[in-house]
């Protein structure tokens, strides 16, 4: 249990660090989902994070369909 704790400190901190760093606008939590999904993945850190930051503009300049319930 306690090593859970010590490693989920360690990553927060990290994760803190990159994101001052880069000097990312993006909250922790959603730098975290985006590491969590390319967990296997080579590229970069900075690069992987400015790409997905491009792919979601790109999607909210996309027309989209709104569907009203």
């Amino acid at each position: 249990m306690k090593t859970q704790i010590w490693i989920c400190i360690f990553v927060y901190v990290l994760v803190s660090i990159v994101k001052k760093e880069l000097k990312l606008e993006k909250s922790l939590s959603s730098i975290l989902q985006i590491l969590s999904i390319n967990v296997f993945s080579k590229q970069p850190l900075a690069q992987l994070l400015v790409e997905y930051e491009s792919h979601i503009e790109q999607s909210h300049n996309c027309n989209h369909l709104i569907f009203n319930y």
